[in-house]
């Protein structure tokens, strides 16, 4: 029976300020051995929100339920509250900052989550004070922000922990000894933003016995300030004016101090790593959630870069922590951001065809990520489609200029221009004015050269005018030529020069020529074949002789050679003739040398045969003076 050895006052107030409903809520109760006090600041902007509310009678029941001031219970208490939250029947979630305080009339504890403040007074001095789960009280932290600037700054209300979030993590205080005259506030944003520290402490400096008249006060700083956009505030002071004293106390110390003694050398290094294990899971666990509520953040800010390393860090934490669903749903995100990144680079490097496939695949893998950075991907898919028109109207304008078709190329040029300047595209602009560019000094050389070719073809007529006429010439000289050795007799000569005057005539197209030097032709051959003729009848002449040369009988081969090569100049061929001259002077020559050899044995025979009658004289001598002997 505690609450009746002990003595505590509560006061409160609680208003809507400028809005239309109050999404602020207060309540407490007290039982005989334990007490809870929770004050709730809705975030949800909905009319008629009833986050705050539900969240204290969540918070109240489980307390009553089962009521005690250790951390576990604090955190089922808050938890409870989230759930309630959480599976709430509303369009829109319902979503809270919420401070609890549990106090067993002689020491108080108490968790918290979001941006609702508690303040301590003792003997007029503020002794204990919370700290915010915001971005701005982490900047305050990091030295980027003094603590004064925070009312007002923009991330005040950019919350990592609250009610209503899936992964709820609230803090949760060691137990405080309360002394008798403390004083336990409890107020939401609507107080903070408009009313600082200071003042609140000048006024718990001086605090009477009756909580409500310092509620009072500080209403009527706030209200002083005017503002012009007053949120929903409230306002609670515990007054404790007597501690609960427990008159078995000390002997309850004495034994527990005995037993705690017992136990404490078996279970210390028990505890100690049991400890040193707990904390690192919840210190990686709290490094987790923070990683990730970073990297959703630098989402909304559109940073994918950062978003990315944050959702790398989370997801190392939760591997590390063995949680799965939460590794599937970090690894999800950072597949989404790597693909945005890859989405990005490709468009920084105006690869726009490249960044449109990317974009597509990172919003199919952003759906499943929360749609996170779908809208900044559907405003660069935007962005691309608008660019494919410039570009499509340039690469347009590229086949008409491919086509020599300039004036409608310049066309769509200019229109690739227009649209380029409207999106303030200055790529797509400079690459209409780039190809603009090269089409008017294509175009220009296109008229100059044509200009050129005009005045090169009257050139060239001229020319082939007076190539014709020399053509024409020459061809008449070969003509002219082959009738000249066709008198001498010189068949294949005019063969050859009719030829070549019919290949003249052929490339002057000139048919009655070519007709004319056809039956000269003709009338050649019918020649060559007589002539053919007739050289057949002096090679068989020929052959003849010179068998009967071989027979040596040089009389009857002079002859045919000489029929030969009558036969060869009567036709022309006097190097035939000439050739068959040669023969018979070989002939006369053969002759000759006969003759003379004849001569010769003729000349040795008689020699011979007066040799043979000396030696026959003179052995007849001999023979007889060897008679006379």
């Amino acid at each position: 029976m505690r609450k009746y050895n002990s003595s505590i006052k509560t006061a409160f107030l609680s208003e809507a300020g400028s809005r239309l409903t109050n999404n602020d809520y207060f309540g407490f109760v007290e039982l005989d051995n334990y007490a809870c006090y929770v004050i709730a600041d809705g975030i949800t902007d909905m009319r008629e929100a009833a986050g705050a509310k539900a969240a204290i009678s969540a918070v109240i029941d489980a307390f009553q339920r089962e009521p005690g001031i250790s951390q576990r219970k604090i955190k089922g208490y808050l938890k409870s509250a989230n759930r309630e939250l959480l599976q709430g029947k509303s369009y829109e979630k319902q979503k809270a900052s919420v401070t609890a305080v549990v106090t067993d009339y002689v020491k108080f504890r108490y968790g918290h989550a979001g941006n609702t403040r508690l303040r301590l007074y003792r003997e007029g001095r503020c002794i204990l004070t919370t700290s915010d789960m915001s971005l701005s009280q982490d900047m305050v932290e990091e030295g980027a922000l003094t603590q004064d600037k925070v009312a007002r700054h923009e991330e005040r209300n950019n919350l990592y922990a609250y009610l209503g979030r899936e992964h709820f993590k609230p803090f949760l205080s060691k137990k405080k000894k309360l002394c008798n005259g403390d004083i336990i506030t409890l107020y939401t944003r609507g107080i903070w933003e408009n009313v600082d520290e200071g003042e609140l402490a000048d006024v718990f400096s001086e605090a009477g016995n009756e909580p409500m008249e310092e509620c009072d006060k500080v209403e009527d700083l706030l209200l002083s300030r005017q503002p012009a956009n007053l949120e929903n505030y409230t306002f609670a002071a515990v007054y404790i004016e007597k501690v609960f004293t427990d008159p078995d106390q000390k002997k309850r110390i004495k034994k527990a101090v005995t037993l705690s003694l017992a136990i404490l050398v078996i279970v210390a290094v028990a505890a100690l790593v049991l400890y040193l294990w707990h904390r690192d899971r919840t210190q990686k666990r709290a490094d987790m959630e923070q990683y990730f509520s970073n990297a959703q953040q630098y989402v909304e800010a559109d940073n994918f870069l950062r978003a990315k390393e944050e959702c790398a860090k989370a997801l190392e934490q939760a591997q590390k922590l063995k949680d799965k669903a939460a590794a599937d749903r970090y690894q999800t995100y950072q597949m989404c951001m790597e693909a945005v990144i890859g989405a990005d680079d490709a468009y920084a490097d105006g690869d726009y065809a490249g960044a449109k496939d990317a974009y597509i695949k990172a919003g199919e893998q952003a759906r499943y990520a929360d749609n996170a950075g779908l809208a900044y991907i559907e405003n660069r898919l935007g962005q691309i489609r608008a660019y494919e028109q410039v570009f499509d109207s340039i690469e347009l304008g590229d086949s008409l200029f491919e086509h020599d078709n300039y004036e409608q190329a310049e066309e769509k040029y200019l229109e690739a221009k227009a649209k380029a300047a409207s999106i303030y595209f200055s790529d797509g602009k400079q690459q209409a004015l780039d190809a603009l560019e090269k089409l008017y000094e294509e175009w220009s050389a296109v008229k100059e050269e044509e200009e050129k070719k005009k005045k090169e073809q009257e050139k060239i007529n001229e020319e082939q005018a007076a190539k014709l006429a020399a053509d024409q010439a020459a061809a008449a000289e070969l003509v002219r030529q082959g009738e000249e050795a066709f008198s001498q007799g010189d068949l294949d000569g005019a063969n050859v020069f009719y030829l070549i005057a019919m290949e003249k005539y052929a490339a002057l197209e000139d048919t009655a020529q070519i007709e004319f030097l056809n039956m000269k032709i003709a009338a050649l051959k019918e020649k060559q074949e007589e002539v053919a003729a007739r050289i057949e009848d002096a090679k068989a002449l020929e052959e003849l002789a010179r068998l009967l040369e071989e027979q040596k009988d040089y009389a009857q081969a002079k002859i045919h050679y000489q029929y030969a090569k009558a036969i060869y100049l009567e036709i022309g061929k006097n190097n035939k003739a000439d050739e068959v001259q040669g023969k018979i002077d070989l002939i006369d020559a053969k002759e000759a040398q006969e003759e003379k050899e004849k001569q010769k044995e003729k000349e040795e025979q008689e020699e011979k045969e007066k040799a043979e009658k000396e030696k026959a004289e003179k052995e007849k001598a001999e023979k007889e003076a060897a008679e006379a002997e």
